[in-house]
């Protein structure tokens, strides 16, 4: 029995005997023999009156127990007396004195949404995480500690059911379990919001136990490396925030860096977080509804980029009922120039987190983050891609996705040209798997070929088959990598022929080699390779025809890609610097440290390139140039 102020023996908190009246909805799990009840007579036989105690618990006052003459409708106070083994229950008319009511309102069994099972009736508690409106039924989607089910609730056609239920309420929901386009849902008969202590407890038990759930998992490192153990506990709660948001209901919206180490981290991520959708809904559709993955041109969140999300996310919300999405930053969202778009989001309930390796301003965007992964917040740097993070990231999600990603930490390194230490182990790792180095190479091509050509779409199933995640064709996958990455090769050679014999060369007082190209006037545009391929490529050849410190500059109308090996830069800070020194210049950008981008207003690009190559020829050299990494991002 449900009630603050019921007694032992039926006597009231000041002695007072109590007299229950019970709800409509209570069964007879909510009745005790001796106990006092509140009750109607439905109907008079020979024998006695049967009375109700609510809409669903009758029993029979015989004529010995009566105390007077009684028509249907009137009202008694009766005394359960005896629940004979058929169920049948006696009563006794009671006349107590001074008595005190108390309500009763009927809790009934509760059923996990876990536990459903079509054909039942049943309750459930939970909260409200979405509410659409059909042309039909009102589908509100209620989460419980288990997980997230569809209940459709009828009022008339195209109409609003239960108005008074609102996004986020705890609500009771009594209802049939069917099966609707495959998944399972519930026809709703009762849907009544909790208030005050019922919805205050309910609400403490969902949050403990989701808690509870959307503790990561612990998986042992795919290989020993001090250097990034540094990291696990920053990417262990990120896998707990995103745990936290499948089981909430949230979509959850990721942005990658459209090169090959942005597809490694954002590829094993989805597979991990779609996974885990499938096995928290009841509705097997709901991954596609919930996770969304967008390539990012640039390495760093554009004004363009977050209107379109936010945009998209606001009309999610008005068309179906849905929360604003999480946003995960993957391989970009670290600097400085990320900072407007996050300000932007600040408006909104959009939680954000962010797994990257560019060199980062903590300064200027911790305060708009939910988490922040970066190997540079640990005095470590580049060479721990985040291809390589997310790898890990994904298994702490989901263990299962493992044995579909071994390889996947070398293409990303390979396609970053990570100098790491822990490059060999990741190498053994995926040879280990069946891909030797120079099917991880191809990989990396292919990925960043078809990237490219995709531009800002996802390429969805596409890239999956190049990277051989989630993919279920072989024999597929190797003739895409084989095809794009021929393709790559030979039009990355067609732009070095190109641009080849226009390529400015000095020697620097540092004795660094310096190569400039203008790729606005010589080199193939709007095709493959983009200028920052352009220049990586040919800043490759250079370091391998010179074996010596090499820095190369590409540049167009308003922009210069940059690329550093044996020189010790800090292009974050150049850039700063230029930004100040050339008054009027505009200039903005950055990058890793000895691999970037800047961007300036287009009449003033001599005066900005001349004094970057004074600031480059200033810089000095590494003692080995084997210890610099070459990065192509």
């Amino acid at each position: 029995m449900s009630s603050e102020n019921a007694g032992d023996s039926g006597t009231g908190s000041d002695s007072r005997p109590v007299v229950y009246d019970l709800a409509p909805d209570c069964t007879v799990d909510d009745v005790e023999v001796n106990n006092y009840y509140h009750a109607v007579v439905n109907g008079v036989v020979d024998y006695g009156v049967f009375v109700d105690i609510s809409d669903n618990v009758s029993g029979l006052v015989h004529e010995s127990n009566l105390n007077g003459s009684y028509d249907v409708e009137d009202r008694l106070i009766v005394e359960l007396e005896n629940v004979r083994e058929n169920g049948d229950l006696a009563f006794v008319a009671a006349d107590p004195d001074d008595y005190e009511t108390v309500t009763v309102d009927h809790e009934p069994e509760r059923t996990a949404i876990e536990d459903l099972r079509t054909g039942e009736d049943v309750h459930l508690e939970g909260a409200v995480v979405q509410i659409k409106q059909t042309g039909g039924p009102t589908i509100f989607h209620v989460s419980d500690e288990s997980g997230i089910v569809a209940c459709a609730a009828f009022e008339e056609a195209g109409v609003r059911a239960h108005p008074e239920v609102e996004l986020d309420d705890l609500v009771r929901v009594g209802g049939s379990v069917e099966e609707h386009d495959g998944a399972t849902q519930i026809e709703v008969n009762s849907m009544t919001p909790l208030v005050d202590d019922q919805a205050e407890a309910a609400r403490e038990r969902r949050d403990a136990a989701l808690d509870e759930r959307a503790e990561p998992h612990e998986v042992e490192p795919l290989i020993e490396w001090p250097a990034f153990d540094k990291l696990r506990a920053d990417l262990a709660e990120v896998a707990r925030l995103l745990r936290r948001t499948v089981l909430e209901g949230r979509p959850i919206r990721v942005r990658h860096h459209a090169d090959g180490d942005g597809m490694c981290a954002s590829l094993p991520v989805q597979l991990a977080l779609e996974n885990y959708i499938e096995a928290v809904h009841t509705d097997p559709d709901a991954p596609r509804h919930l996770f969304k993955r967008l390539p990012s041109k640039a390495p760093f969140y554009e004004m363009e980029d977050v209107t379109r999300d936010l945009n998209f996310a606001l009309e999610g919300q008005a068309r179906h009922g849905q929360k604003l999405p999480f946003l995960l930053m993957l391989d970009n969202g670290s600097t400085e120039e990320d900072v407007p778009a996050y300000q932007n989001l600040a408006h909104y309930d959009m939680p954000i987190a962010v797994v990257d390796h560019h060199h980062p301003d903590p300064e200027a965007v911790n305060h708009l983050l939910d988490a922040h992964v970066n190997p540079y917040l640990y005095d470590e740097d580049y060479r721990i891609t985040t291809g390589m993070m997310c790898v890990e990231l994904a298994r702490m999600i989901d263990p299962s996705v493992t044995d579909e990603l071994r390889h996947v930490p070398a293409v990303a390194g390979l396609s970053d040209r990570s100098k790491a230490e822990a490059m060999s182990d990741f190498v053994d790792l995926a040879e280990a798997e069946g891909y030797d180095r120079d099917k991880l190479l191809d990989m990396g091509e292919a990925l960043d070929y078809a990237a490219h050509w995709l531009r800002y779409s996802d390429g969805e199933s596409f890239v999956n088959d190049v990277l051989n995640v989630g993919c279920d064709d072989e024999e597929r996958h190797e003739e895409l990598v084989e095809f794009l990455s021929t393709r790559a090769e030979r039009d990355v050679q067609r732009q070095l022929d190109a641009v080849e014999s226009h390529v400015d060369h000095e020697r620097l007082d540092s004795g660094a080699h310096l190569y400039r190209i203008d790729l606005d006037n010589f080199a193939h545009r709007f095709t493959y390779p983009a200028p920052g391929k352009t220049t990586g490529k040919l800043h490759d050849n250079k370091v391998t025809e010179t074996g010596e410190p090499v820095i190369t500059i590409g540049y167009g109308p308003d922009f210069a890609v940059l690329r550093s090996d044996g020189v010790r830069l800090d292009i974050p800070q150049m850039v700063a610097e230029l930004n100040e020194e050339v008054v009027g210049g505009g200039v903005n950008g950055g990058g890793h440290l000895v691999v970037g981008s800047i961007k300036f207003v287009k009449g003033m690009r001599e005066e900005v390139i001349d004094s970057l190559v004074q600031k480059m020829a200033d810089a000095d050299l590494d003692e080995d140039l084997s210890s610099t990494p070459t990065l192509n991002d």
